[in-house]
């Protein structure tokens, strides 16, 4: 990993990141703290409590105070990836904006429903972020106003893009912490990529501790409860989707259409095509 930051107050506030390997590690993010992340090169996929994020060179996702992962994937044969995160902290924003209100705020949205948001980045925003790396390249010149108007500028520009009611519910909302039940938490990633492990820490629990919560709750195991869910989703999808069947299979995380056909059959008796095909005839 190799890292390189601007610092205010103290504290990294600019941040450039470059990983030379795929990588997978839980990336959460502490109470008062939210960040803003542009991908530079690479991909990768953010999870959160209810959100899988796929993130590719271009993209840029908003987060704040919550549980997260992130798994790098290579382009083209690849692995490096490299972004630019922006740091929001509490305490640094209230000095900044003491004098005049932050433009963001408002009175709290009642829309608190994520933590994260993928965003989509204007022209204006990709260019500030591309004139960033030039100051990584030359902090000796860099001065705390001239760094608390780049902190400035980059809200500004978040509230201009076309999720500006995206951007203003989280920012709204910025340090305070959006809560989920495990229920919810299973249920938003029974399509998603996130493995065991990572489920379980984004309940806050060691692995062994989620599974026997999990047991008790819905009374069977994590594999074979998300394996059903996953398949009775390809069954919902295959009459109303126009989709082929390997994509709806991969699209519902099942790694092979071989893999989804055999649990599919031993399930509704018929295969996928056969499903479907009884759909069309009616």
């Amino acid at each position: 990993m190799n890292i390189k930051s601007i610092d205010l107050y103290g504290k990294p506030v600019f941040i450039l990141i470059t990983f030379d390997n795929l990588v997978s590690m839980p990336t959460p993010m502490p109470e008062n703290e939210a960040a803003f992340v542009y991908t530079l090169k690479g991909a990768c996929v953010s999870y959160s409590e209810i959100e899988e994020i796929k993130l590719k060179k271009g993209d840029a996702i908003l987060a704040k105070c919550g549980n997260s992962s992130l798994k790098t994937f290579a382009v083209d044969k690849n692995p490096k990836y490299s972004a630019i995160s922006i740091r929001f902290y509490k305490d640094t924003l209230e000095n900044i904006y003491k004098d005049t209100p932050a433009p963001f705020y408002k009175i709290k949205s009642e829309n608190n429903v994520a933590n994260s948001v993928k965003l989509n980045v204007n022209m204006l925003l990709k260019q500030y972020l591309e004139n960033l790396i030039t100051y990584f390249n030359n902090t000796e010149l860099l001065t705390d106003d001239l760094i608390i108007l780049k902190l400035k500028e980059v809200i500004l520009l978040l509230l201009e893009t076309e999720d500006t009611s995206k951007v203003q519910s989280i920012m709204t909302n910025l340090f305070e912490k959006k809560t989920f039940e495990f229920k919810e938490i299973v249920k938003a990633h029974i399509c998603s990529s996130v493995s065991l492990e990572e489920l379980a820490s984004l309940n806050n629990m060691s692995l062994s501790t989620f599974k026997k919560k999990f047991k008790r709750i819905y009374n069977d195991t994590p594999n074979n409860y998300i394996i059903n869910k996953r398949v009775e989703k390809v069954a919902e999808l295959l009459p109303k989707s126009e989709e082929p069947i390997t994509n709806i299979a991969y699209d519902c995380e099942f790694k092979t259409l071989a893999h989804m056909s055999r649990v599919f059959k031993t399930k509704y008796g018929v295969s996928p095509s056969e499903y479907r095909l009884n759909f069309s005839d009616k």
